[in-house]
């Protein structure tokens, strides 16, 4: 079966998923969310398919994440967003659970949905040229398809690190903090770590549950790696930032990806209709200009309470 978006194979006992939207770096579509869930599905009960792998069209990489440019036009004109998020938890569920082996490739850009569509598999391969992220607090929305569960439980403050800045990691740095297990060097070197050599000052500085607190301490900092960090936080959605960090301190008790995603999805349905959302993904992928007006200000800005409000079912 294949469509213009997805082309789902069986071959030689593999079945193979292809995100198939180069020019868009794979974004994805329902159409492909459920395309994957459907086949995963069918090749649960066949018994001659012993593995799935999942790989990108085209050069770039993987996945990019969910087509937010789409979702945002949809919300503006008046549309119900929750639909997409339902289908792709759903899918990434699948992916947990799937009784048999999944193996993703994740070369190049591997963002957003697109960590969605293979951190949560049984084998997780990364190269020299890939480049992971979870960047959704630069539009107005949190770090979702369970990936904090993985985030959460990364050495000491790095997952809290790269969940509040969504700035990307390297290959070796995915391994590091639990999104990937293997990196194939077969077509280059391997990557060191940054965050390895970053650790002291994340974990003395995100040490705090207030935001605000972790800001300061950056900026206060003497590295100026944490001062650039600082900038960054700035620069994002005080909101997000906020609500990411009491995410991913919740995430740590919790018992599995499920529970992550259910948590995911009661945070989109606060986060997505918020002015926030559109106004980043307005900023970052529509006009370009990189200069978001966002409802708060400043992270000191955002109250407990506020917090607190977008975790209520």
């Amino acid at each position: 079966m294949t469509t213009d978006e997805l082309i789902v194979e069986a071959r030689d006992g593999v079945g193979r998923l292809v995100l198939n939207r180069p020019r868009a770096i794979n974004a994805l579509t329902p159409a492909m969310l459920s395309g994957i869930h459907e086949a995963l599905d069918d090749w649960a009960d066949d018994g001659s398919i012993v593995r799935v792998e999942i790989s990108g069209a085209g050069e770039r990489g993987l996945c990019s994440g969910a087509d937010v440019r789409a979702l945002r036009e949809h919300l503006l004109s008046g549309g119900d967003p929750m639909e997409f998020f339902e289908i792709e938890y759903a899918m990434n569920a699948a992916i947990t659970s799937y009784a048999k082996p999944y193996i993703a490739h994740m070369r190049g850009i591997t963002m957003g949905g697109g960590l969605g569509v293979s951190a949560h598999g049984s084998r997780r391969i990364v190269y020299p040229d890939s480049t992971l992220a979870m960047p959704e607090t630069i539009i107005g929305f949190i770090p979702d398809v369970g990936i904090l569960w993985y985030l959460a439980a990364a050495p000491g403050e790095l997952g809290t690190h790269v969940a509040m800045t969504g700035n990307p990691i390297n290959a070796a740095d995915a391994v590091l903090v639990g999104l990937a297990d293997e990196i194939d060097a077969s077509g280059g070197e391997a990557p060191a770590s940054v965050l390895e050599t970053w650790r002291g000052w994340i974990d003395e500085c995100y040490a705090s549950d207030d935001p605000a607190a972790i800001v300061q301490a950056l900026e206060a900092h003497a590295d100026p790696d944490a001062n650039a960090t600082a900038a960054d936080l700035r620069k994002r959605c005080p909101l997000s930032v906020a609500v990411t960090l009491e995410a991913i301190r919740r995430a740590k008790t919790m018992s599995g990806v499920e529970d992550v995603l259910a948590q995911d999805l009661t945070l989109a349905r606060h986060l997505i209709p918020r002015p926030d959302f559109a106004e980043g993904v307005r900023a970052q992928l529509v006009d370009k200009d990189r200069n978001p007006v966002w409802q708060h200000a400043r992270i000191e800005d955002v109250t407990r309470d506020e917090v607190l409000a977008c975790f209520e079912r």
